[in-house]
């Protein structure tokens, strides 16, 4: 376990079964329990659910994410600047994460053109000219004011050749080196956002916003916290080796990203194994991007703390709802007259209110309801399975909770 020492965010394991870990994870807006699911705010907004509801008994979201590449472009970082920082724009107070926006640049393919310095692209909004690099993303990443910050990196495609991800895992190892020079010296010059109103409850110098945004734990600087990425795409050995310049430099927590971008399980689960249990134990750890139920079960096996994924999201606007039993579309005539719930194991408010036949009927006549209500589901469903994730394996019973739930949702009908 790691002792508590004065710095940006604190982690500490108190409970393990197997490689799963149970943890607290300490920033300055708060406690997190690990592992711990993230919901996606890409712009500012998880979609389709009201803070309140992220905030509620059913929901309990303690963090989300942001992205620097979407709220760079839209409203811009003089806006949110003027409005006092992220936190203050969107009025959430729990902990946010933000990415860097280095997988956004890599993903516009030919509309970007990589080079040492940093990428130029073509903003999918408007079509202007920009540039990002690692020293332009700390600097957004400040003016956001997020409590996490990620590195900027580059993401290799998933079948990139050895050479290929060798030549991505350097330009990512300088990259790092010059997120962390920068962010370093962007938290002595003191322009972070996210500071603002985190004082003591008797502390009133803030006024309003002290008294508003939470206090300042004692064991922690009230500073942003820095996360580092492991890249190197399929190729085990350059993963090894990106962790190790990665720690070498040195971060509050290191992520494993440029996974599920399209590469087989075996070979997701393959990179994970050989880097998570490599990755210094008293760090949270965070598996980026990923992913289904199956795969949070999975990962939390092999040792991994942290997640985010846009499914519970994107699915809920489909029509798709994720269950105890497997995933469950509500556009399927069967469902036409079926009063029972999405998932009759499942205590969230949309389960305990409304019939499989109301939400297809909402969907099926085109009602904003339908995708607000399965996406509240859907998050309830990824919240709850972590929080039960936590207790078996502070209970022990990890090993046994991963077999009923993996064959829960394998099992045919619903």
């Amino acid at each position: 376990m790691l002792k508590q020492t004065k710095s940006p965010v604190s982690f500490e394991v108190i409970a393990q079964d197997g490689q799963a870990r149970a943890g607290i994870l300490s920033t300055r807006r708060g406690i997190i329990k690990t592992p711990v699911f993230m919901p996606v705010g890409t712009a500012g907004t998880v979609k389709g659910v009201r803070f309140e509801e992220l905030e509620s008994k059913d929901l309990d979201a303690r963090i989300i994410l942001g992205n620097t590449y979407h709220l760079w472009l839209r409203p811009g970082v003089e806006t949110i600047s003027a409005c006092e920082g992220l936190h203050r724009f969107i009025g959430w107070d729990r902990a946010l994460l933000t990415d860097s926006g280095g997988f956004q640049v890599w993903s516009l393919g030919a509309l970007r053109k990589i080079s040492e310095e940093g990428i130029e692209f073509r903003s999918h909004v408007d079509g202007s000219l920009r540039f990002l690099s690692p020293e332009v993303s700390m600097e957004v990443q400040a003016a956001l004011g997020s409590d996490i910050v990620m590195v900027f990196d580059e993401c290799a495609p998933g079948k990139a050749t050895h050479d290929e991800a060798r030549a991505s895992l350097e330009l990512t190892a300088r990259w790092a080196k010059r997120s962390r020079d920068k962010f370093d010296q962007l938290q002595r010059e003191g322009p972070d956002m996210g500071s603002i109103g985190l004082t003591h409850p008797e502390d009133t110098r803030g006024g309003t916003v002290a008294r508003r945004m939470p206090f300042l734990p004692d064991e922690l600087t009230g500073a942003q916290a820095l996360f580092g990425i492991v890249q190197g795409a399929a190729h085990r050995d350059l993963r090894r080796e990106s962790l190790e310049r990665t720690v070498e430099i040195g971060f509050d927590g290191y992520a494993i990203g440029g996974l599920s971008v399209g590469e087989e399980k075996s070979v997701m689960w393959g990179v994970v194994d050989e880097v998570s249990l490599r990755m210094p134990p008293d760090r949270p750890r965070y598996l980026m991007g990923v992913g289904t139920p199956e795969d949070l079960i999975e990962a939390v096996a092999r040792g991994i703390d942290m997640f985010d994924c846009v499914l519970p999201t994107r699915n809920g606007r489909t029509g798709q709802a994720f269950t105890s039993r497997g995933k469950l579309n509500v556009k399927n005539a069967q469902w036409k007259e079926d009063q029972r719930p999405l998932d009759e194991s499942c205590q969230c408010s949309v389960c305990q209110r409304h019939s499989r036949a109301y939400l297809r009927h909402l969907h099926q006549t085109g009602e904003m309801l339908a995708a607000i209500l399965l996406t509240h589901h859907n998050l309830a469903f990824f919240l709850d399975t972590m929080r039960r994730v936590r207790q078996s394996i502070r209970s022990g019973d990890f090993p046994k909770f991963r077999r009923e739930f993996i064959e829960r949702l394998s099992s045919s009908g619903q």
